[in-house]
């Protein structure tokens, strides 16, 4: 692959690996973008506008992806009480920021906790 991907390049390839599963669309709460399943947020995406580091919130309710992604440098607990819930925020920016393809796997992960059964089945090939 080579050098790696940007800070906005590795987000955007979590919005479009995001909105590639089933049922999922974007929406713009707060100026921030999400995205969303069965209208619940399954990935914060927050600004793109350069106003705020960037960075992606996800749900890691499995307690080794929740610990993996703690463990990725700046991460932190979801604020507004999220984090209470499994709600990671992971910065992009930065030394040792993960890899797009280890955020996707997040991602879908995310969206297994959060999308009905019967999109999960859709998403398994079912």
């Amino acid at each position: 692959m080579g050098k790696a991907a940007g800070p906005s390049a590795v987000r955007e390839s979590v919005r479009e690996f995001a909105l590639g599963l089933p049922g999922a669309v974007e929406e713009f709460p707060w100026g921030d973008s999400v995205v969303k399943v069965n209208k619940k947020v399954f990935v914060f995406l927050g600004v793109a506008d350069g106003s705020h580091p960037l960075s992606v919130t996800m749900k890691l309710r499995a307690p080794e992806a929740h610990a993996h992604a703690l463990s990725a440098p700046g991460a932190k607990p979801a604020g507004y009480g999220l984090g209470a819930s499994g709600w990671v925020q992971v910065p992009l920016e930065g030394e040792g920021a993960p890899s797009a393809e280890l955020l996707c796997d997040w991602a879908e992960e995310s969206y297994r906790v959060i999308a009905p059964k019967r999109l999960i089945a859709e998403l398994d090939g079912g």
